[in-house]
């Protein structure tokens, strides 16, 4: 197994990450086109007028396993870090006036050529006519900071996706010199566009991966994956639902991907919808195929970090016993004969947001029927289920704010719903962490985003009062007396 890979973020705090044109970030334009293909399959409606067929709903309980290609671990890192599996992307003519040289905190290990030169979440391209690309990768949404440290599968907390991007992208035109730049940029920009009102989201952190693989969808032919600038059918609600970006380590024990397990069936053809954005040909579609096995046998090795400061280990032991009494039976146990269930929870028993579900299992008829027509549903599946998985909690000391929509500060915050703020901001400092509570510090506030002072400040404002962003549910830690949760605390440290 691979232990999380750690870099050093130096001595610069890690803060909101922006879409800009005159800064460094710029690019994570591209990172925001990227970012995982989460089919959770929000929308409404049927496609064009036409009824659409029953899509298939899971059962709630155990989630079955599929068998898995095998692929090379050290092969899948390669890849992960250096293939450019988005094909489109910005000039790089265009990118180095706009970027500084990334600081070392950046950069990872094993990347070759122009990548070595670029921050880790962009990947290096050179076109058929030799025009030079800049185009995002999947850690973009896939590696986070902790403590100073950017960790490889820590899902990134931190993407502000509340600007419109048609603004940045269509500035960098400004930077465009010559025809064929013009040309690889006027796409991307393009298709920028064309998803950008579907992918603004009400509160920086959140991400809007559902509704930005639904408007993909919509623009593509099943059969041939050919790109329409026209809508093929019914896009989604332009009000994306938040989602938290789950960690990587979980793969290796989960049998379906996404919230309500949507993803069944081959896991690496899953992940590759991430191309989406610039995939146009099916052809293109099999060449990416072909590695994919490989980057999903890398993500399968990955461990999640050590917990970096103390553990009191004699009150870990003690709620160790507290969490395989009341805890287990859904998240598992651990340590080297460790089990997890693969339980799907009832809306009913679990009591979190239920959009996501709800939508997911009925309002997604028509992109449940493109999936199943492409390229993609050759041997995968979108099952959604009427609840939610509970995850395994490996390293869940790392991944604040917590539930699927992030609404939830802190862990003992999740372990007493009684406490949690309505409405709070939060530090994007990732050293400024809450080891008491194990999440990151935030700031309870009396009013939701109607009564910020700013535009800045509505944008930081987390307002569980907006659809999709309600911190109810999830109660069991209720039960629990103080000294029991302050234990199970403890124990959690440790995983």
């Amino acid at each position: 197994m691979h232990r999380t890979h750690l870099f050093n973020e130096g001595t610069s705090d890690a803060k909101p990450m922006k879409f800009g044109i005159l800064t460094p970030a710029l690019p994570l334009i591209l990172a925001g086109l990227l970012t995982s293909a989460v089919l959770l399959l929000v929308a409404c409606g049927g496609e064009q007028g036409k009824p659409a067929s029953p899509p298939t709903i899971a059962p709630v309980g155990v989630v079955p396993a599929d068998v898995q290609r095998p692929g090379d671990p050290r092969k899948g890192y390669q890849l992960l870090v250096n293939t450019p599996y988005v094909t489109c992307g910005i000039p790089y003519s265009a990118y180095r006036q706009t970027a500084e040289p990334p600081a070392p905190r950046l950069l990872l290990p094993g990347r070759e050529g122009r990548n070595a030169e670029l921050p880790y979440w962009l990947t290096a391209r050179t076109t058929d006519a030799g025009v030079e690309l800049v185009t995002s990768n999947c850690l973009s949404c896939h590696a986070g900071f902790f403590n100073g440290e950017l960790i490889v599968g820590l899902g990134n907390e931190s993407i502000d996706w509340t600007i419109d991007l048609v603004l940045a992208a269509e500035g960098m035109g400004m930077y465009i010199d010559n025809d064929e730049d013009a040309v690889e940029w006027r796409k991307w920009a393009d298709r920028t566009a064309s998803i950008s009102p579907y992918t603004m989201t009400d509160t920086i952190g959140v991400n809007p991966a559902n509704n930005l693989t639904l408007a993909l969808i919509a623009h593509r032919d099943p059969k041939t994956l050919a790109w329409s600038e026209k809508f093929l059918l019914q896009p989604p609600p332009e009000k994306p639902l938040p989602v938290s970006v789950p960690p990587w380590w979980r793969m290796k024990k989960k049998h379906a991907m996404f919230y309500s397990t949507e993803g069944r069936g081959d896991h690496a053809r899953i992940m590759m919808t991430a191309t989406l954005l610039c995939t146009d040909t099916i052809a293109e579609a099999r060449k990416i195929d072909a590695y994919a096995p490989h980057i999903r046998a890398f993500i399968a090795t990955l461990e999640p970090p050590e917990y970096p400061f103390v553990i009191d280990r004699k009150l870990s032991n003690t709620g160790r016993e507290v969490f395989e009494k009341n805890c287990s039976g859904c998240h598992g146990t651990y340590g080297v004969d460790w089990t997890y269930p693969n339980l799907v929870i009832s809306l009913d028993e679990i009591g979190t947001d239920p959009e996501l579900a709800r939508r997911a299992v009925e309002d997604a008829d028509r992109f449940i029927h493109w999936y199943e027509q492409s390229f993609y549903g050759e041997n995968t599946r979108i099952e959604p289920a009427p609840g939610y998985i509970a995850p395994p909690l490996d390293g869940i000391w790392a991944t604040a704010p917590y539930l699927h929509n992030g609404s939830v500060p802190t862990i003992d915050l999740l372990l007493d719903s009684t406490r949690r703020p309505a409405y709070w901001t939060r530090s994007f400092d990732s050293r400024d962490y809450n080891k008491q509570e194990l999440g990151w510090r935030y700031t309870a506030l009396k009013y939701g985003k109607a009564g910020a002072a700013s535009s800045v400040e509505k944008k930081q404002i987390y307002d569980s009062s907006l659809i999709g962003y309600s911190n109810q549910g999830h109660t069991f830690g209720d039960a629990l007396t103080d000294n029991e949760r302050a234990a199970v605390l403890e124990y959690l440290k440790s995983l």
